[in-house]
């Protein structure tokens, strides 16, 4: 079926040409400029009903929250299309299909190109998500991908790789073994915090880089987060960690020279300034004093992640040269290192700021 047809069946007549930059799923815009339609990659994402499912039912209260408040739900939330029989999505041999509303003159930012007054406006969007569902029971999401954050999970599966040693490596990798192994402390206390109850469980986004912020192209504010595949029940501090692990972050993922790599206090400060003016006040005091712990948690998560399939023979993430993963690996671990040394500090600071006695 062409591309047109799928967009008939939404109710939208006209044709549409590929658009942005993703590496996941196909999208394409309209001609008019009005629609986003996608096709959702179901080896990536294979339970495709449900994440719809969660997406209509968080984006549907969000907007109910805005207009409450009076909020603009055509430009903070994303809006969902229906097929005339009713259904946010259109299943066939093509491909799995779903339609949004465009937010016109809105950009992104990319990582690389984010400074201090970006990494604040996006810390403010990600609080105000988290604000505007804090009280949207998050056990009715489905798990769409099970054990996403689950650390501990994640390293249980780092010790069988090892164990089995399927590609020949585990000899050469044991400063990062070691690392692993010395830290596993760090896979149980956020785990440990939704168990006993000092972590509540909340809606997460799961995919928290600046990129998935809409900015105005007139105010260059933060207007509306984006891409909600990943979205599920979970801590708020993953996603906390995991915008940190980014964009506070000196280098890239894959940086080879390790001298070159860095986290950079002045960006978790900018980051958790808009973050904080937003949820701050819902936030548990477990939760803010873990703040600059979840970068760490989520640089030792993904750096584990990176071993693990460097151990496997590179089956999950995909790789350009056979050390890939491993260059990987090394960065998240010297980011980690970095982030124990200032995480007192970083606590001191969070304290201070919440308290209105600190700025940025």
């Amino acid at each position: 079926m062409k591309i047109r047809e799928i967009a008939q069946l939404f109710g939208i007549d006209q044709d549409f040409a590929p658009a942005g930059n993703g590496h996941i799923n196909d999208t394409y815009r309209s001609a008019d400029g009005q629609y986003i339609l996608q096709r959702v990659n179901t080896h990536v994402f294979t339970r495709p009903v449900e994440l719809m499912e969660n997406i209509e039912a968080v984006t549907e209260f969000i907007a109910a929250k805005l207009r409450e408040t009076g909020g603009d739900p055509s430009r903070e939330t994303l809006k969902v299309l229906h097929t005339e029989d009713g259904r946010s999505y259109i299943e066939d041999e093509d491909g799995f299909f779903r339609m949004y509303l465009n937010i016109a003159d809105s950009y992104t930012v990319e990582p690389e190109d984010a400074g201090p007054a970006e990494l604040t406006e996006a810390g403010a969007a990600f609080g105000r998500f988290q604000e505007l569902l804090d009280d949207y029971d998050a056990a009715k999401l489905h798990e769409t991908i099970p054990f996403f954050h689950d650390t501990e999970n994640r390293l249980k599966n780092f010790r069988a790789a090892l164990e089995k040693n399927s590609a020949g490596r585990a000899e050469s990798v044991k400063a990062e073994t070691e690392f692993v192994l010395s830290h596993a402390w760090i896979a149980s206390v956020v785990l440990d915090g939704i168990r006993d109850g000092s972590i509540p469980l909340c809606v997460t986004h799961n995919d928290t880089k600046i990129n998935n912020v809409l900015f105005d192209v007139n105010t260059h504010k933060a207007i509306c987060v984006i891409d909600l595949d990943t979205i599920m029940p979970g801590s708020r501090l993953y996603d906390f960690g995991d915008a940190l692990r980014i964009s506070a972050s000196t280098a890239a993922e894959d940086e080879p020279d390790l001298t070159k790599v860095h986290f950079a206090p002045e960006a978790f400060k900018a980051f958790a300034s808009g973050y904080l003016s937003e949820v701050g006040s819902t936030l548990t005091p477990r939760e803010k004093e873990l703040l600059p712990f979840s970068a760490l948690l989520m640089c030792y998560e993904c750096g584990t992640r990176f071993l693990t399939d460097y151990l496997e023979g590179d089956v999950y993430f995909k790789v350009k040269y056979p050390e890939h993963n491993l260059v990987r690996c090394r960065t998240q671990f010297r980011m980690a290192e970095e982030i124990l040394a200032a995480e007192e500090s970083l606590k001191a600071w969070v304290a201070a700021f919440s308290d209105g006695s600190a700025e940025v």
